[in-house]
């Protein structure tokens, strides 16, 4: 029964939306997303199903829109070939193991038309190499797979001030590519990359130049990379396997897909704008959630609110600040009150006061109110317990939109008292 077996999926699928509700129901309903939930009709076993998911407040994007299709196309391909009785739980087993890295060589492949059998080797080559250390540190390597041609590649680096070293005859990536360690240590996924075609063989190597890295956040969120995806050909997409042994899959415009801790999860920025809109402008949203991300990445904790009212109302919700009222942390919070977000990122200050103890409380014009700050959780209406963040955040939401980074890498969005989005 196709609702049996999906439900062995339930909850990888749930996580990977962030915490949306999802099913499969007998029938054909309206295909198609509709706000807060997405519909989409397969025929399983000559039989209309439907699947839904649904999330409040947070509207689906059409990345996940997409993938969703893509992930039940997957499933009814793979149900239908594993109909012989008996084998109902090697099914199973099959399913939850793969249906996800399936899913993400579809999606990536572009042209349906095409097989995804070359993305998916690379992929599992990578999550084999994720699991890999040499000299006690975790392997890392990236790929960035270009659909232009090598002409255009090579004036698009020479433009972009990068160095592109050919490789001829081309390498095709096999099961035995990473024998080579030079392959995992030389190639960091830093700022040495392969560079491959979309029939996964290696054309070349690309070094990034140091001098369109401005700071640690577009460093750790791979911003020059994602230039390089939006520039060379449509379905182009990058690959590495980061110093945290995560992969991360880079598509155009802005959109990860992150293999953390075994599970596959998409970092899509239109869902944090989504919920920042009409609290902060859109430049101050893309710095604050790119800020974010790198936090994720790095595994360091933090809270913000972006604070709705006024400030003089903001006093009475403070308990305390980390580290007291110390001569020296008056002058250090005097230095960066009242400063904009974009300026703090700049300047490379951001991160600093993000990985700080306590909350950081921004305006609705994107300036900073207040850091190191310490909430009093009593004026809070039925606040959620949990850790000494989870309790910071979901009392300080009745206040504004919260955006909580947990120290293992999760990134939670608050409202209203609840959490509505959950990623990693």
């Amino acid at each position: 029964m196709p609702i049996t077996v999906f439900d062995t999926l339930r909850g990888n699928i749930s996580s990977f939306l962030g915490g949306a509700e999802v099913d499969l129901v007998a029938g054909g309903e309206d295909s198609g997303a509709a706000g807060t939930a997405i519909r989409v009709i397969s025929s399983i076993e000559d039989r209309p199903y439907t699947f839904i998911a649904r999330r409040t407040p947070l509207p689906f994007t059409r990345t996940e829109e997409a993938f969703c299709r893509e992930l039940l196309t997957a499933f009814a391909a793979l149900y239908t070939g594993f109909r012989q009785e008996g084998y109902a739980a090697h099914f199973r087993t099959a399913l939850l193991a793969s249906i996800m890295d399936i899913t993400v060589a579809r999606f990536l492949r572009g042209d349906h038309r095409k097989g995804f059998w070359p993305i998916q080797q690379l992929i599992q080559l990578l999550k084999n190499l994720s699991y890999q250390q040499y000299e006690g540190k975790p392997a890392t390597t990236g790929f960035l797979v270009h659909r232009t041609t090598l002409p255009e590649l090579r004036r698009l680096i020479r433009y972009r001030k990068h160095t592109l070293f050919p490789l001829k005859p081309y390498q095709p990536i096999t099961p035995t590519f990473f024998d080579n360690p030079l392959a995992y240590r030389f190639i960091d996924g830093d700022n040495l990359f392969f560079v491959a075609n979309i029939q996964m063989q290696v054309t070349g190597i690309i070094r990034t130049s140091n001098a369109e890295t401005h700071n640690d956040v577009e460093r750790l969120t791979n911003r020059e990379i994602f230039s390089l995806v939006r520039n060379t050909g449509t379905g182009a997409f990058a690959v590495i396997v980061n110093d945290s042994s995560e992969i991360e899959v880079m598509a155009s415009p802005d959109k990860l897909l992150v293999r953390r801790k075994g599970v596959w999860a998409i970092f899509d920025p239109d869902i944090i704008r989504s919920f920042l809109a009409g609290s902060i402008d859109d430049e101050a949203a893309d710095d604050l959630l790119w800020t974010v991300y790198a936090l994720s990445k790095i595994r360091h904790g933090t809270v913000i609110l972006i604070y709705d009212r006024g400030s003089r109302q903001l006093a009475t919700l403070k308990k305390g600040s980390v580290g007291g009222d110390d001569p020296i942390g008056r002058l250090l919070t005097s230095r960066v009150k009242g400063r904009s977000i974009g300026d703090l990122k700049h300047s490379g200050t951001l991160l600093r006061i993000l990985s700080s103890d306590g909350m950081t409380v921004f305006s609705r014009n994107g300036r900073l109110l207040e850091t190191g700050f310490i909430i009093d959780t009593s004026h809070a209406r039925e606040v959620v317990t949990g850790g000494g963040r989870t309790t910071a955040a979901s009392a300080a939401s009745f206040f504004g939109k919260v955006i909580k980074v947990s120290q293992d890498g999760p990134i939670e969005l608050y409202q209203d008292g609840s959490q509505v989005y959950r990623f990693g």
